[in-house]
């Protein structure tokens, strides 16, 4: 029922874009949800720091001079951090990809330091808000980063970053990381006491 909602969601939201509006795909992964965004006309900035992942999403958007790709992890501030992979991924890269993140304790998260690459992150907060001061607003913010949208999410919350943001949708991974569940548990009240679902929608999947 989650998938078919994003569905329909993501339609939603690609029925209002128009060309030259500024979206951001937090964990662009493949592409999937970057190619309907880029067929907007919108200015699709795409975040995938799995380098496997990466060169699959520069072959599938080389053509689009509106998907600005980025082959870094987004988080709380700038420098480089260690990605950790999928246990699954040397067998299947395509599948487990998607499972690469930066937060450790992960369920079927290999932390091993040969199966960890170190990455390029981006200050997610400083880029929001340095968009939204040269073009008024962003019009869509998609997040699914497997366990770190929690610390950007409660940044945005704490410095009034939603606000600049038409829409904002985040799939959230308290399932992955029980140690961090009482943080997401706290997260999603303190957004619903403050945002209606159309402004912050925290059940993407």
């Amino acid at each position: 029922m989650r998938a078919a909602h994003a569905k329909g969601l993501l339609q939603g939201i690609v029925s209002m874009l128009k060309p030259g509006d500024i979206v951001l795909d937090c964990g662009a992964n493949l592409g999937t949800v970057t190619r309907p965004l880029a067929e907007t006309g919108a200015v699709v900035h795409a975040f995938e720091p799995d380098p496997y992942a990466f060169g699959k999403l520069q072959e599938a958007f080389a053509d689009h001079s509106n998907v600005v790709m980025h082959n870094a992890a987004v988080g709380v501030e700038a420098g480089h951090i260690r990605l950790m992979r999928a246990a699954n991924f040397d067998e299947n890269p395509k599948g487990a990809s998607v499972k690469s993140t930066v937060v450790p304790g992960g369920r079927k998260i290999n932390e091993d330091l040969s199966n960890s690459i170190e990455v390029a992150l981006i200050d997610l907060p400083a880029m929001i808000t340095d968009l939204v001061g040269r073009h008024g607003e962003i019009a869509f913010l998609k997040m699914d980063i497997e366990g770190a949208e929690l610390e950007l999410l409660e940044r945005m919350l704490a410095e009034d970053l939603f606000n600049g943001v038409r829409l904002t949708v985040a799939e959230t991974h308290e399932n992955k990381f029980r140690d961090l569940r009482p943080r997401f548990e706290a997260l999603r009240s303190a957004v619903s006491d403050r945002f209606p679902i159309t402004k912050v929608n925290l059940d993407w999947i």
